[in-house]
C-alpha cells in the first residue's frame, strides 16, 4: 500500500527521521503538541494571536523535521532546513513575547518597526515554503499569485500589506488557522484515538453483518464501513487506503467489474467528509465564517449527505442485481449480535462526541471528551483490550498532532489569500465580475462556481478550496438570491466532488491503484455512481428545505420526495428498478429524478406519475432478463 500513496495523495509522504535523537525530538514535539491542545479544550484557550501562534510553531517545527528539503540530503541541505526552522521560531516568538507591542498599536496608522518587517517577510516565505513541503505546490503558487496581485497591482502599500499578513488576525493568523487550532486538531486526535481502540475492526464488521449477504454485498459493505470511516478521517484519499485494500479485493471476488469496484470506494470514501457527525476540516471553517455551531452545519449537511450514500448503496444494489450478483453466504460473515456484543461498546466515543453537539457544548470540548473515552472504553472488554497500552497513548497523541500538518499549513497558507481579497477588495470586484458574467442568472453563477470548486479541488485539499471559493464566488450567489448556508454548502460539496471527478480524481487514483484498473474508467463510473452529489446542491439552492430550513411540513415531504428520487436516479443510470429496464423506461426514471429531487408538489406528482408509468411497464412485462453485457 505504501508504495502507491505517494503517487496518489494529495498531501507529500512525511520522511521519518532515522536519527534517534531527531526521532525521539519528534515524538516530543508532536506529543506535547496534542497534550496543549487538549488542555485548552478543557480549559479554555489563551488570546487569539497567541494561541494560534503557538499552534503554527507545533506546526513549522514538526513540518521542517519531517519535510526536509531535499531527503536523504548532506549536511549543507541539512543546515537549510535548519535555518528555516529556527527562523520559524524567531517570527512567532516575536508575536508571543510582543503580544502587549502588537495588542496596543494601531494597526494601518503606527509604522511598522524594521524588524516587524523583516519578520513579517520571514513569516509568508516560511508558510509559503512549509506548506509546499506537506501539500505540494498548487497552494503556494495560487497564494504567491495573490499576494503578487495585491502588492504589484493595487495601490496598498507593502507596510500595510505585511501588517495585514502578520500583525493582524486577518493574515496568516486568521480564522482559517484558529479553526485548525481550536476544532481539526481535536478531532484529528479523536481519530487517532479511535483507531488505537480497534474501532476500525468493529466498522468493517458492523458493515459486512448488516449488509454482506446481500445481493452485491461487497459492494455495499464499502457504502457502509467508508461512511463510518468517514468519522475518523477527513480525507478521501485516507479513508480510500485504509477500506480499500478490505473492501475492493472483496468486491473483485464476488464479480464486480473493478473499475467500478474502484469507483464505489471511492465515492464511499469520499463522503465522509459530508457525512454527520465528523465531518471534513471545512466544515468547522464553514460554522466559523458564518458564525453558527457546528452542530447546525451538521444539520445542514444531514438530508444531503444521507441522499449521497443512498445513491451509492442503490447504484451497487442495481448494478448487482442487472448482473446477477449474489452476496457472501452468510457462514462466512460475522453475526451483528456477536458483533456488538464483543465490540460495540467502542461506538460509545462517537454516540458522546453526537449527544455532546445536540446538547450545546463546543465542539472542542466533545471531541475532547470522546478522545478521553476511546482507549477506557476499549479497556473495558477482553475481547478488544488486546495491544492497548500506555505505548498505545502517547502513539496515539504522535500520530494525532502529525495528522494535522497538512490543515494547518493549508489554513495558515490560506490566510495568506483571504488577507490579500479582504485588504484589496478584490472579493467585492470579483462578485461584480461573477455577477455581469452570469448576467444576473443564479444558474449560470452556480455553473461557474460547480466548475471553479471542481478545478480548485484538483490542485489542493478541500478546506483551502473552500475558503478561495468563499472569498470569491460566494458573494456573487448571494447577491443572485442564494440563501448564506445553501451557497456555503454548495462550494464545500463541489471543492469535496473534485476528489471523484476526472481528470484529476485523487479518491479514483487510490482506488484504481488498488483495484488494479485503468483510472478512466473508474473515473467515469465515479461520476455515475456519486451522480447525487452533482445535482442534490443545485436544488437545495433553490429549495433549502433539502438542509432542514423551513417547516417541518416541507422538510418531510421534501426529504421523502428526493430519497424516492435518488434511488429513482441509480435505478436510471445502472439500467434496473423490479427488472432490467428499457431505453424509454431509463429516461423516464431519470426524468422523475429530477423532478423528485427538486422539492415542490407539481414537480413531485409528475415525478410520481412517469414513475408509475414505469412500475407498470416492469409489472406487466414478464420473463425480462437481465441483460448480461457490462454498462
Amino acid at each position: 500500500m505504501s508504495d502507491v500513496l505517494p503517487v496518489i495523495s494529495d498531501e507529500v509522504p512525511a520522511t521519518q527521521p532515522k536519527a534517534p535523537l531527531l526521532k525521539w525530538t519528534v515524538s516530543v514535539i508532536a506529543v506535547v503538541m496534542s497534550l496543549y491542545h487538549m488542555y485548552v479544550a478543557g480549559f479554555g484557550p489563551p488570546q487569539e494571536m497567541i494561541f494560534r501562534g503557538t499552534h503554527l510553531l507545533f506546526a513549522l517545527s514538526l513540518v521542517f523535521l519531517l519535510y526536509p528539503l531535499k531527503p536523504g540530503g548532506g549536511l549543507g541541505w541539512r543546515a537549510l532546513d535548519a535555518l528555516m526552522l529556527v527562523a520559524s521560531w524567531a517570527f512567532l516568538l516575536h508575536i508571543l513575547l510582543n503580544i502587549e507591542y502588537i495588542n496596543n498599536r494601531i494597526i494601518y496608522i503606527d509604522d511598522l518597526k524594521a524588524l516587524d518587517k523583516v519578520y513579517a517577510v520571514f513569516a509568508v516565505l516560511i508558510v509559503l515554503e512549509a506548506t509546499r513541503r506537506v501539500l505540494g505546490w498548487a497552494l503556494p503558487i495560487t497564494a504567491a499569485i495573490f499576494l503578487g496581485y495585491a502588492g504589484l497591482f493595487t495601490n496598498i502599500k507593502s507596510q500595510v500589506l505585511l501588517e495585514q499578513l502578520y500583525l493582524s488576525t486577518e493574515g496568516i493568523f486568521g480564522s482559517t488557522l484558529g479553526v485548525s487550532a481550536s476544532y481539526v486538531m481535536l478531532f484529528v486526535l479523536f481519530g487517532a484515538f479511535m483507531e488505537r481502540s480497534g474501532t476500525g475492526k468493529l466498522f468493517m464488521d458492523f458493515a459486512l453483518a448488516i449488509t454482506g449477504h446481500t445481493a452485491g454485498g461487497p459492494g455495499k459493505v464499502s457504502v457502509v464501513s467508508s461512511s463510518l470511516f468517514g468519522t475518523v478521517s477527513g480525507s478521501a484519499v485516507a479513508n480510500v487506503m485504509v477500506d480499500g485494500p478490505m473492501t475492493i479485493p472483496l468486491m473483485k471476488r464476488t464479480g464486480f467489474r473493478p473499475p467500478f469496484a474502484a469507483a464505489v470506494e471511492a465515492v464511499a470514501s469520499t463522503g465522509g467528509q459530508i457525512m454527520p457527525p465528523v465531518m471534513g476540516a471545512a466544515a468547522f471553517v464553514m460554522a466559523e465564517f458564518q458564525a453558527v455551531s457546528y452542530f447546525q452545519v451538521t444539520l445542514w449537511a444531514a438530508i444531503p449527505a444521507f441522499l449521497y450514500y443512498v445513491a451509492v448503496f442503490f447504484a451497487v444494489h442495481f448494478e448487482a442485481k442487472r448482473v446477477g450478483l449474489l452476496g457472501v453466504p452468510k457462514s462466512e460473515l460475522p453475526r451483528l449480535g456477536a458483533v456488538m456484543r464483543e465490540r460495540g461498546h467502542l461506538f460509545v466515543p462517537i454516540v458522546m462526541v453526537f449527544i455532546g453537539l445536540i446538547a450545546g457544548y463546543s465542539a472542542p470540548l466533545c471531541a475532547l471528551a470522546g478522545t478521553l473515552t476511546c482507549l477506557p472504553m476499549a479497556l473495558t472488554r477482553k475481547t478488544t483490550r488486546e495491544g492497548i497500552s500506555w505505548k498505545s497513548v502517547l502513539e496515539a497523541l504522535e500520530e494525532g498532532a502529525k495528522n494535522t500538518l497538512s490543515v494547518a499549513m493549508a489554513c495558515a497558507c490560506a490566510g495568506i489569500v483571504i488577507g490579500c481579497v479582504t485588504i484589496t477588495g478584490m472579493g467585492i470586484s470579483f462578485t461584480q465580475f461573477v455577477v455581469g458574467l452570469a448576467q444576473n442568472m443564479l444558474l449560470l453563477a452556480l455553473l461557474l462556481t460547480a466548475v471553479a470548486g471542481i478545478v480548485l479541488g484538483m490542485g489542493m485539499p478541500t478546506t483551502p478550496a473552500y475558503i478561495v471559493m468563499v472569498a470569491l464566488l460566494v458573494p456573487a450567489l448571494v447577491k443572485l438570491g442564494a440563501i448564506a448556508p445553501a451557497a456555503h454548502m454548495f462550494a464545500f460539496y463541489f471543492a469535496i466532488l473534485s476528489a471523484i471527478t476526472p481528470p484529476v480524481a485523487l479518491a479514483v487514483f487510490a482506488a484504481a491503484s488498488l483495484a488494479k484498473t485503468d483510472i478512466w474508467k473508474a473515473g467515469w463510473e465515479a461520476v455515475r455512481i456519486g451522480s447525487a452529489g452533482f445535482i442534490v446542491p443545485f436544488m437545495f439552492i433553490y429549495e433549502p428545505s433539502l438542509l432542514m430550513i423551513g417547516d417541518w411540513q416541507t422538510i418531510a415531504s421534501s426529504f421523502v420526495t428526493a430519497t424516492i428520487g435518488t434511488i429513482l436516479l441509480a435505478a436510471g443510470l445502472f439500467g434496473y428498478l423490479l427488472r432490467a429496464t428499457l431505453w424509454w423506461e431509463r429516461a423516464l426514471l431519470v426524468a422523475a429524478a429530477f423532478l423528485l429531487i427538486k422539492p415542490g408538489w407539481i414537480t413531485d406528482l409528475i415525478g410520481l406519475a412517469l414513475l408509475a408509468a414505469v412500475l407498470a411497464s416492469q409489472l406487466l412485462v414478464k420473463g425480462r432478463e437481465p441483460p448480461k453485457e457490462q454498462l
